[in-house]
């Protein structure tokens, strides 16, 4: 048989990285050859992101490029298909508006995605995937969903028999092909979410929360580890709930201590925690363990405790500032980072001042502001009292300066701190990566001379300068 090529453009989050893993890992036991750019193969599988409207439209532009290719007589290119959360969402819906892909494919078709590029390749056209609301595939009751979970198509979860040089040679073999060399992965550890925030649609698509079993996380993880990946990046749409349906909540707990031993892990960081299930048991884990990073990621979205009600969240300043202080008791340098939405329907200017008074006092590391738009099918779609766009726009920018003046006197605060770096790419004779405060890509990087460093060391160095949120370091 002629060697078939294909490549996957990955957009979103760490969470879609390791479903292109996992897609890799399928189509490379198939027997396709996995090239880096989408000219070089013969289909293009683009894994989209449909969180937000700036996600959508990339993902958008993506395919646009990507099918491009098909006219353009130096590509080898002959086929795009579309898969991803805005495949998912959209469906054929995405597949009318973008007749350039040449398939839309939902979770489902994950597992046999194999067939499904033979026959476009062939001249067939897969029918395009119907949404459905994926909270429905999984009994209600988080105790029964174990049972039954092999029966749902849950991406990044996949543990099966595959050739040799895929998997580990004994024990679960993993469904994934590393698509990069870096020094850290991501692993998941969960999918999907049994939260109900009003401005989210996540849980729609992504179904209801499954936690993976230990055994495969942890198998999971060797397979990373003898790939030489020296961080783990636990991932999910909730870390918090981890081990809920599985019947102990503090699984996460009993899971960290085993991951930081496996043999080439020198940190396992946790991700995407919820502030309102956070437990004394799980920050200590976090902090005390050795090899587990302190790092929180902890998902504010606001601080007034009104509107976050509205949200249909919990909190507020005051007892979001007594967590902080429960983590830099026991863990003086944690890194701490969040996201904010401002522009909810029923913002008021009163809200805002809350939201700053919050940031002003929470010494956060790194925030992201976000603008409010309406997202399909989220209850705050309907609400009333919307906040004009100009208006949005404007406390964007006003949370947004305030964010960048604070989390710039942060990094300042660090000057003189003594941290280590884990290297991920040297350039010009300077070396890049991250302290154990710092997450991958959207918190800021360390820059030290590079001397006769390379990719993959953990550096002691000490902090001497800050541009912005990014660190200059000296090694020691």
């Amino acid at each position: 048989m002629a060697s078939r090529t294909v490549a996957l453009v990955t957009l979103g989050c760490t969470r879609n990285e390791v479903d292109s893993e996992e897609l890799a890992g399928r189509l490379e036991a198939e027997g396709w050859t996995l090239v880096d750019d989408a000219e070089s193969a013969d289909v293009a599988v683009v894994n989209t992101c449909g969180f937000v409207e700036s996600a959508k439209k990339d993902s958008v532009d993506a395919l646009l490029e990507a099918s491009d290719l098909k006219d353009d007589a130096s590509a080898r290119t002959r086929a795009v298909v579309a898969v991803g959360c805005l495949a998912e969402r959209y469906g054929q819906q995405l597949a009318d508006s973008l007749p350039e892909a040449d398939a839309v494919l939902g979770f489902d078709s994950y597992a046999d995605l194999s067939s499904h590029l033979d026959s476009i390749l062939h001249g067939g056209r897969p029918g395009s995937h119907v949404p459905r609301d994926r909270r429905t595939l999984l009994p209600l009751s988080p105790a029964a969903r174990q049972d039954t979970a092999a029966a749902v198509a849950v991406p990044g979860h996949a543990v099966a028999d595959l050739p040799a040089g895929v998997a580990p040679a004994s024990g679960p073999r993993v469904v994934r092909r590393r698509l990069d060399g870096r020094p850290w992965a991501p692993l998941k550890i969960a999918s999907g979410c049994d939260r109900r925030c009003a401005f989210c649609a996540i849980p729609a698509f992504r179904g209801s929360f499954l936690s993976r079993r230990p055994t495969d996380v942890l198998a999971e993880a060797r397979w990373l580890a003898e790939q030489g990946v020296r961080e783990l990046f636990l991932v999910s749409e909730n870390s918090t709930s981890y081990g809920k349906d599985l019947g102990d909540l503090r699984l996460l707990e009993q899971l960290l201590p085993e991951l930081s031993a496996i043999e080439g892990v020198d940190r396992v960081r946790v991700s995407y925690l919820q502030p309102a299930e956070m437990r004394p048991t799980l920050l200590e884990a976090m902090t005390q363990t050795p090899g587990v990073v302190p790092y929180f990621d902890l998902s504010f979205q606001h601080a007034s405790p009104g509107l976050l009600r509205r949200m249909r969240r919990f909190g507020g300043t005051d007892p979001f500032l007594a967590l902080l202080d429960q983590v830099r008791e026991q863990a003086p340098q944690a890194g701490v980072r969040s996201n904010v939405i401002v522009g909810f329907p029923g913002e008021t200017d009163e809200d805002v001042a809350e939201l700053e008074r919050f940031l002003v006092a929470a010494r956060l590391d790194v925030v992201g502001v976000f603008g409010y738009s309406d997202e399909d099918g989220t209850e705050a779609e309907t609400y009333d009292a919307k906040v004009d766009p100009d208006v949005v726009a404007e406390r964007v920018r006003r949370v947004t300066d305030l964010v960048e003046q604070l989390t710039d006197e942060r990094a300042r605060e660090r000057v003189g701190e003594h941290v280590e770096v884990l290297v991920e790419e040297i350039v010009d004779g300077e070396a890049e990566g991250r302290a154990a405060h710092q997450g991958p890509d959207v918190d800021g990087v360390v820059r030290l001379s590079a001397g006769d460093l390379a990719v993959g060391d953990l550096v002691p160095a000490v902090v001497v300068d800050h541009v912005g949120v990014d660190l200059i370091a000296r090694a020691r």
